[in-house]
């Protein structure tokens, strides 16, 4: 069974940074494609970005140039460095894992999921 457990989250003001980390309980995490997705008030859960086993990485049209999704496989952990952040970025952000040499757009490609972490952007 893999766990994942998010941290980073908080409170910042508009324009701000902030970066999560997800910690993945497995032995061979290099073979999971991750993923970040994050859940508003009242929205569907949508996938804000992407990264293979191999480091190819995709982003969601609305955080594109703010926001890089890295890995790092020596310590099992996927970040999320958010930058330029703005008030519509305000959600729950979910680490999810799927054991897949490529990533997928879709909530229904990842097996695993972490239980959230919140992000709270002021204007």
């Amino acid at each position: 069974q893999v766990q994942l457990v998010e941290s980073g989250g908080g409170l910042v003001q508009a324009g701000g940074s902030l970066r999560l980390s997800c910690v993945a309980s497995v032995r061979t995490f290099s073979s999971y494609a991750m993923a970040w997705f994050r859940q508003a008030p009242g929205k569907d859960r949508e996938c804000v970005a992407a990264i293979s086993w191999s480091g190819s990485t995709a982003y969601t049209d609305s955080v594109k140039g703010r926001f890089t999704i890295s890995r790092d496989n020596a310590k099992n952990t996927v970040y999320l460095q958010m930058n330029s952040l703005k008030s519509e970025d305000t959600a729950v952000y979910f680490c999810a894992a799927v054991k897949s040499g490529s990533y997928y757009y879709t909530e229904n490609g990842y097996d695993y999921w972490g239980r959230g972490t919140q992000v709270n952007v002021s204007s």
